[in-house]
């Protein structure tokens, strides 16, 4: 007979550790969630967001630049507005900060990191919904997938390689990607936020984008319940019927279990986002030296990919993407 094996002679020493590892982080499958602002010269910190910053277009350009340098392969965008209304005017504006930063760039960074951009209503609307209000404090479904293809259009020509929306209207994705197929861009990707709960880990991310909803309201009324699963992959499997190249459940730490059960379902890239309440929680606990920050950082990332996301929006691609890096050296 052969003898018993022994699972911890894999483990005795670093070399063959590295050697036996079953899922390995590396800064290509990180994406980099980047906000926006009006302005130059401004790299403002997030207090909510220890490390992450408010950027102007100009200082942008050197974040996404020092990103690529590091091997991360995306950033994701986000847009602030000095001006807001029903409509969310602001998001296309000629003047807004995610089209200038857009164009910039992609003129500037050519195919070194994609551009995702993230298209919702809730940064840009005086109602705080990420959809435009329609009677009696519900959302207007209709108005708002057409008003969302408009915009995804104008980031598209402005040059964002990916289209990120993430209103969780019904329709939407099918809205957008027949909008950008007539506009001649049907080579533009959509990334869909498929499965995006009514999460209590939002709270850091809605003061750095200036999204939060008034205390009389919440989105509750289109974002999943947190109890469901199933019907996650209900919402994933329309949005691939819809033309969604790229499905993401948000967040991540909470629900591994959808996106394990995603992931065995779906043949499409499965993206998951590890949420700013995620982060700053950490960031919080290992401020007052309860946690090891890069330790419980790779742990849960690790675990994110471990459960079958190819990749991962998180406020830790710099910072992972760094100590890959130095590792390497």
């Amino acid at each position: 007979m052969f003898p018993a094996h022994r699972p911890r002679r894999l483990r005795r020493t670093l070399w063959m550790r590295d050697l036996v590892r079953e899922t390995r982080l590396a800064p290509e499958a990180l994406i980099a969630p980047l906000f926006v602002v009006p302005g130059t010269k401004i790299r403002r910190p997030i207090p909510s967001l220890p490390g992450q910053f408010h950027l102007s277009v100009d200082r942008l350009a050197e974040e996404v630049e020092a990103l690529a340098d590091l091997g991360v392969r995306a950033v994701l965008l986000f847009g602030r507005t000095e001006r807001k209304d029903a409509r969310g005017s602001g998001a296309d504006a000629r003047e807004g900060v995610i089209l200038k930063a857009s164009a910039l760039l992609k003129k500037r960074l050519s195919n070194r990191i994609g551009l995702i951009a993230d298209v919702c209503l809730c940064a840009y609307t005086t109602s705080g919904h990420c959809a435009i209000p329609g009677r009696g404090g519900a959302v207007d479904n209709d108005a708002s997938i057409r008003r969302l293809a408009q915009i995804a259009v104008a980031y598209a020509k402005a040059g964002a390689d990916v289209i990120a929306p993430s209103d969780m209207m019904d329709g939407r994705v099918g809205a957008i990607r027949r909008a950008l197929d007539a506009a001649g861009l049907s080579s533009t990707a959509i990334l869909s936020y498929a499965a995006k709960y009514a999460s209590a880990f939002y709270g850091p991310f809605r003061d750095a984008a200036g999204s939060a909803p008034p205390a009389s309201q919440d989105r509750r009324g289109y974002q999943m319940d947190p109890a469901n699963a199933r019907e996650a992959l209900r919402e994933i499997a329309l949005d691939i019927d819809e033309g969604a190249d790229i499905a993401m459940v948000k967040p991540a730490l909470a629900y591994l279990d959808v996106i394990r059960a995603a992931r065995g379902r779906f043949d499409v890239p499965i993206a998951a986002y590890s949420v700013s309440g995620e982060y700053a929680a950490v960031k919080a606990a290992a401020a007052k030296g309860w946690l090891d920050e890069r330790a419980a950082r790779d742990e849960i990332l690790t675990a994110i990919r471990r459960a079958g996301a190819d990749m991962i929006c998180t406020y830790w691609a710099r910072d992972a993407a760094r100590d890959h890096a130095r590792a390497k050296h």
